[in-house]
């Protein structure tokens, strides 16, 4: 049984270390709710991380509550939206307050010249994190779904950056592609 104590201060840990933006923020999360408390498998991750994509709003919160639902009910989902909230606009507010005052130094310019790449690299990781599982899964299911699963990355990738098709689309089309051929597959076995 989780205590709620432990689940707050994991939360309020996330929130405090919850810079760089949402991959960095959804790292944290993976790494505390997968790899330190183990409150999700890596699978389970991915597949809540995948409902929250194709869901509106916020989906940092939205895996918030869906893991604060799944630990301790109710009680989770407020436990993990205080924790994650609480310590990130306090810190907001008093870094947006200094901000204003040093904005124009030099110093500071390229420090914020340094947190890009180190965000992009969090980034990197992050969807290395998320392909990890999937691609496993697929491996399991044979070379079919193997392919398919690294045809429809690819392919999502390519037709957002390149095509520009909305990031709904691309969501909701591979989720459509991806179940007509786990049906093909089970309808016409080997």
């Amino acid at each position: 049984m989780i205590s709620k104590t432990e689940f707050l201060r994991a939360w309020l840990g996330i929130g405090l270390q919850s810079f760089g933006g949402g991959a960095a923020t959804l790292y944290l999360i993976r790494r505390t709710a997968v790899e330190r408390h183990g409150w999700l498998s890596d699978s389970d991750f991915t597949r809540d991380w995948g409902i929250c994509q194709i869901a509106p709003g916020i989906n940092l919160f939205g895996m918030a509550i869906l893991i604060g639902w799944r630990a301790l009910g109710a009680a989770g989902v407020a436990l993990a939206l205080l924790g994650m909230l609480l310590p990130s606009v306090a810190i907001t507010i008093g870094l947006t307050a200094a901000y204003a005052t040093i904005k124009s130094q030099p110093l500071v310019q390229a420090a914020l010249h340094g947190v890009v790449p180190a965000t992009v690299g969090l980034g990197l990781l992050l969807g290395y994190s998320l392909l990890r599982p999937l691609l496993a899964a697929s491996r399991k299911e044979g070379r079919a779904s193997l392919l398919a699963a690294v045809a429809l990355f690819a392919g999502s990738a390519l037709a957002v950056s390149l095509a520009h098709i909305s990031v709904l689309a691309a969501l909701w089309g591979c989720g459509g592609l991806f179940a007509l051929f786990s049906w093909w597959r089970a309808r016409w076995p080997r």
